[in-house]
């Protein structure tokens, strides 16, 4: 019988090669899968050949007690039951003990975004530091809010990804889409590498780059779209996430095709675009009432 760890090395191994998740899937699937591991070994001191079904429903009351929100339970079992299928494709187990079990229904949650009138200051050149480093900024800001690319896109676009009329982004799993840009940003794009190459004696393929202009790391970017978010709007998360909610939720509000927004964000399935349709309804309601006499 195979200890919990070495399955667990097999699974996260699985995943990384076979699946090829992102970094950050990869990373909350082993957090929830070493925290479920601990909780197994604390209480009952089992094996994941030796799970039964009452074990896990002990596991999913122990988190509900401990105040943990059914959209993370239900993420957390979730990432028990891809264990579980892998376990049974490698013929470790015979069965899955998440059979019929009976989740919390998890509560939606709408995406935050940050008011047009916001983000509108964002998009002059003058809010920015007048040197270099200010203009990459403003550039990363720009491609958040007119792309709605991830975070982890952003850091992997090319120079040779730039197009007049298109940006090929590298998405999750490997998927490459075209998102349409504009003549005006293209150009303005132009004019960043052209200027990057002239700053830096030896200038690197990928588009955006670090103080030291190298490939750009995730915490830089995180780190300024932070600051800069933080001056013009209130919102509580400031991250690179909310401009690409902005982005769908604007579109969206302004009259863009639900399909067309799915396309761009790269989603494989548009109940992931239709959360956006919520904002928008609750735009509607919100002019309704301040419209309407009776309110």
């Amino acid at each position: 019988m195979s200890s919990n760890l070495e399955n667990i090395n097999l699974f996260i191994h699985f995943l990384k090669v076979e699946k090829r998740y992102s970094s950050h899937t990869i990373l909350a699937y082993h957090k929830d899968i070493i925290q479920f591991q601990s909780f197994l070994q604390t209480q009952y001191e089992l094996n994941f050949e030796l799970v039964k079904h009452i074990h896990i429903r002990t596991y999913i009351v122990d988190l509900i007690n401990r105040e943990i929100s059914n959209r993370s339970v239900c993420r957390k079992i979730s990432a028990i039951k891809s264990l579980y299928k892998f376990l049974m494709k490698k013929g470790i187990v015979s069965s899955s003990p998440l059979v019929n079990i009976q989740l919390p229904k998890p509560t939606k949650r709408l995406p935050n975004f940050i008011r047009e009138k916001e983000i509108l200051l964002l998009g002059e050149r003058s809010f920015f530091p007048d040197d270099f480093f200010g203009f990459r900024d403003y550039i990363m800001i720009r491609l958040f809010y007119q792309t709605g690319i991830r975070l982890s896109e952003l850091t992997k676009l090319k120079d040779v990804d730039i197009s007049p009329e298109s940006i090929k982004v590298l998405g999750k799993r490997n998927k490459e889409r075209l998102v349409p840009i504009s003549a005006d940003f293209y150009n303005l794009l132009a004019n960043y590498k052209e200027q990057k190459n002239n700053f830096f004696e030896e200038s690197t393929a990928f588009l955006i780059v670090s103080d030291q202009g190298h490939k750009v790391y995730e915490k830089l970017v995180y780190r300024k779209v932070n600051y800069y978010i933080g001056i013009v709007s209130s919102v509580e998360k400031k991250s690179p996430h909310i401009l690409r909610h902005s982005f769908a939720t604007h579109m969206l509000n302004n009259g863009a095709d639900l399909n067309a927004i799915k396309e761009i964000l790269g989603h494989e399935n548009l109940s992931a675009t239709q959360v956006y349709t919520h904002n928008s309804f609750e735009k509607l309601k919100n002019i309704h009432e301040q419209a309407h006499p009776r309110g």
